[in-house]
């Protein structure tokens, strides 16, 4: 550890709580317990089920203790014997013990042996010791920035890679990690069946409020990533703050049913990359009170609707609906917001939109872009698993879709694609064939008669008709369903997306 001087004083009191202090002091360690736990091993190899789930050579404070007990689990995991006799060779040939007194030092381990029994009491000692000298150097580096040492990483940089190295070290599960008894799984199973079946078959997850495709999907289900992709205009926005609004106001309603007073169980995050907070609110206002936004924003608006506006509004803000705007947010700083509000308010549903303009961890610097968007879909992931929630990223698709007759996206669209399929649940795409039709409106010019135009104008509208407020979510890969098409109405003016009513043509189901 480094002594930080300052020049205002030559040497800090006793009372002062600054590095010096901290150096001074040595790092956590257990020896007793190493030695006893070798011990114990070396004793009785069966001793070595209670510790290996969590523990390594790594987390040992003396090197040549490490080294033992890698060298003792090497054999025992190939099913040889490993004691006194077999480890000699391999030993006595790498010179470790000599530091400590040769082969005699393996003698000496045998009578610090306390009890089998209690080896695995020994293995989390030695862990946790581990932890705090982890926590030390993470401290140490965080002051060391805080004075300047790495040059590039501002104030708010410097939070978010302290944090993300606080989450890797929350993160080694160690002792919590292991199997599930099948019984266990199968009564989780069960549950998530009879929560189905009373809902009617149709929803066992969070609702999306899109009709079909909860049909075809069971709603939104925890740990899931989904993949929202989409050309420009498409309404990939659109279609996902109409999730997100619906999971809101699902939640809001199971709070209300349960009584007056009573807080939603859980939170929708919606980290809007692209839009500011304010933007994506005038949205959802827009789509409730339907009143165009553009209008809203020019003040085009009549004292009707402007009352139907604050009405709404005043109904909206109850719901259970957080934003985040920061733009370019980096994958640890969007985790740690993400289980601080899981861990404030509950949290139920995360909106990213969209993935390509995150920022992978902080402190982490990828060799390429695909290797970047690798990092981030996998962080992503990681988050969904981690906090037990739904997430659903938006996604660019490239421009080779443009290049195509038929515009309907592919997997192999998506921008760098491969990390993106590989790590979804599910890949959705959402098309509207009008806002391409739109673009091929016969031109009066490129005709050389009157009639032809005109028939060609027939043609072009009769084809508008049959699009006309119609959009295709494409659900081109589910891990846990069926795939296919489902239909959706789209409503340009609000930019809002209903289920499509096939009994009365264009007609939006709410």
């Amino acid at each position: 550890m480094t002594i930080l001087d300052s020049p205002d004083s030559a040497a800090p009191s006793s009372q002062d709580g600054g590095m010096l202090g901290v150096s001074l002091r040595q790092p956590p360690a257990n020896p007793d317990a190493e030695q006893a736990l070798l011990g114990a091993l070396l004793t009785n190899n069966r001793a070595y089920d209670r510790v290996s789930d969590f523990l390594t050579g790594a987390h040992f404070a003396s090197r040549v203790n490490g080294e033992i007990y890698d060298a003792i689990a090497r054999r025992i995991e190939n099913g040889q014997l490993a004691d006194p006799v077999t480890l000699r060779a391999t030993l006595e040939h790498s010179g470790l013990l000599d530091s400590v007194g040769g082969i005699a030092y393996l003698a000496r381990l045998l009578t610090s042996m306390v009890g089998i029994i209690n080896a695995g009491d020994y293995g989390r000692a030695i862990h946790d010791a581990w932890i705090r000298r982890q926590l030390i150097d993470i401290g140490e580096g965080i002051v060391n920035n805080a004075f300047g040492a790495t040059e590039g990483l501002d104030g708010p940089d410097q939070i978010a890679a302290g944090e993300e190295q606080l989450f890797r070290l929350a993160t080694d599960k160690g002792q919590d990690g292991g199997f599930t008894a099948f019984d266990r799984a199968l009564t989780n199973a069960i549950q998530v069946a009879e929560k189905a079946f009373s809902n009617a078959g149709d929803v066992s997850g969070l609702t999306s409020g899109l009709r079909d495709f909860d049909k075809k999907t069971g709603g939104l289900h925890p740990s899931d990533l989904l993949i929202l992709a989409g050309r420009p205009a498409m309404g990939k926005t659109a279609l996902a703050t109409k999730v997100a609004f619906s999971a809101a106001r699902e939640l809001l309603r199971r709070a209300q049913e349960q009584g007056d007073g009573v807080q939603p169980d859980g939170a929708v995050a919606i980290f809007s990359l692209e839009m500011s907070a304010e933007q994506l609110a005038t949205r959802i206002l827009s789509e409730q009170a339907e009143v165009s936004g553009e209008r809203i924003r020019r003040g085009d608006i009549g004292q009707k609707e402007f009352d139907r506006f604050v009405r709404v509004s005043r109904e909206l803000a109850q719901l259970p609906l957080m934003i985040d705007d920061t733009p370019a947010i980096s994958l640890s700083a969007m985790r740690t917001r993400c289980r601080r509000l899981k861990r404030t308010k509950g949290l139920s549903l995360v909106v990213v939109d969209y993935l390509q303009l995150m920022r992978p961890a902080v402190g982490t610097k990828p060799e390429s872009r695909v290797l970047e968007i690798s990092m981030i879909t996998q962080g992503l992931k990681a988050i969904a698993k981690e906090l037990e929630v739904p997430v659903i990223a938006l996604s660019q698709l490239s421009r080779q879709v443009e290049s195509r007759e038929d515009k309907r996206p592919m997997l192999s669209d998506l921008r760098e694609s491969g990390s993106i399929e590989q790590d979804a649940d599910a890949v959705m795409f959402v098309y509207r064939d009008e806002y391409y039709l739109q673009q091929r409106e016969p031109k009066e010019t490129a005709f050389d008669s009157a009639d032809k135009y005109q028939a060609a104008l027939d043609d072009w509208r009769r084809k508008m008709e049959l699009v006309h407020n119609k959009a295709e979510l494409i659900l081109e890969k589910q891990r846990h369903g069926p795939t296919g098409v489902v239909h959706l109405y789209f409503e340009g003016e609000f930019t809002r997306f209903a289920d499509l009513d096939t009994m009365h043509d264009d007609y939006p189901m709410h």
